[in-house]
């Protein structure tokens, strides 16, 4: 085994709560491991619920949120679930600014609809070449996923593509337990009705 390959098993064997209280310590490289670890989940999510634009703002603007809040985050070992929160935040934040300019998000869902075709909706842990089928298939969900409100696909983005708890989803969206479940229940027949609509069989 090479330098290169035993330094990266290292590295996973670090837990999130040593990395957080190394951030809290002023430890840099501390938080660039932590910002290796969660940047494709991050962006992943952040790209389901806003779409392309502007995403690699967004994406910074997470990490920068979190190295601002990390001295006051008391529940470390929480560190993932924190940093969805804030992914939540920052979305709802990017589309509150998008409503107040009604021409703007005209524009932006134009140049998504344009973008999308060259973009895989895929969770973090799916194939990273998917065949033409998979790749079409994954166009028509991201388009379903657009119809849905930002609570709704929020919730159907954790739950179903990011694979986290529905008390874990509770606790980023700050709602109760049995709205996740509404709300998933919800966006799951009008996805399914959507994708109906395009003559998916399900």
């Amino acid at each position: 085994m090479n330098q290169a390959s035993i330094k990266e098993l290292e590295t996973k064997s670090i837990t999130d709560e040593q990395l957080v209280k190394g951030c809290q310590q002023g430890d840099c490289h501390s938080f660039r491991l932590l910002y290796r670890r969660y940047q494709q989940r991050v962006r992943s999510t952040l790209y389901q619920l806003c779409g392309s634009e502007m995403l690699e703002d967004l994406v910074q603007e997470v990490f920068l949120r979190a190295w601002k809040g990390l001295p006051q985050l008391r529940e470390s070992s929480y560190f993932s679930t924190w940093l969805y929160r804030i992914s939540w935040n920052v979305a709802s934040d990017r589309r509150k600014k998008l409503a107040k300019h009604q021409p703007q998000l005209n524009q932006t869902k134009s140049k998504f609809d344009s973008d999308e075709s060259n973009l895989n909706l895929t969770s973090s842990s799916s194939q990273d070449t998917p065949d033409l089928m998979r790749l079409h298939y994954q166009d028509l969900v991201q388009r379903g996923l657009q119809t849905l409100s930002l609570e709704h696909r929020a919730v159907l983005i954790l739950h179903d593509l990011e694979d986290l708890p529905q008390q874990e989803i509770a606790q980023i969206l700050n709602i109760p337990k049995g709205t996740v479940k509404s709300r998933l229940y919800y966006a799951r027949n009008a996805l399914k009705k959507f994708l109906q609509q395009q003559d998916i069989c399900l």
